[in-house]
């Protein structure tokens, strides 16, 4: 197996916008005091992008990576971290496809 090197480049580029957003939100929210409503809309972001991304994964699978799918979403209701979120999501189709098929 080769590395081709425009999906290194790509990779690499992926990876540096990422950590550009995050820095720029860490930096244009410097010095805010984020609380109330405002803090409850931020805590709601990291289980609503976990939901935008496993959605299609639902509605376009089989029946294992479907019931995943509502495991997933119910470790992202009960406002688990989203890497243990995630860490059950995977746990979870690995199991069901093994079970299920």
């Amino acid at each position: 197996m080769s590395i081709d090197a425009t999906t290194l480049l790509a990779i690499f580029a992926m990876a540096l916008a990422t950590y550009a957003t995050r820095l720029g939100g860490l930096y244009l929210m410097r010095g805010i005091l984020v609380r109330g409503r405002s803090k409850a809309a931020l805590d709601a972001v990291p289980p609503a992008i976990l939901m935008a991304v496993i959605a299609p994964t639902v509605l376009a699978t089989g029946p294992a990576e479907s019931l995943a799918s509502l495991i997933t979403a119910g470790a992202a209701l009960l406002k688990l971290p989203l890497a243990v979120t995630i860490l059950i999501g995977i746990i979870s189709v690995l199991a069901l496809r093994a079970l299920i098929g």
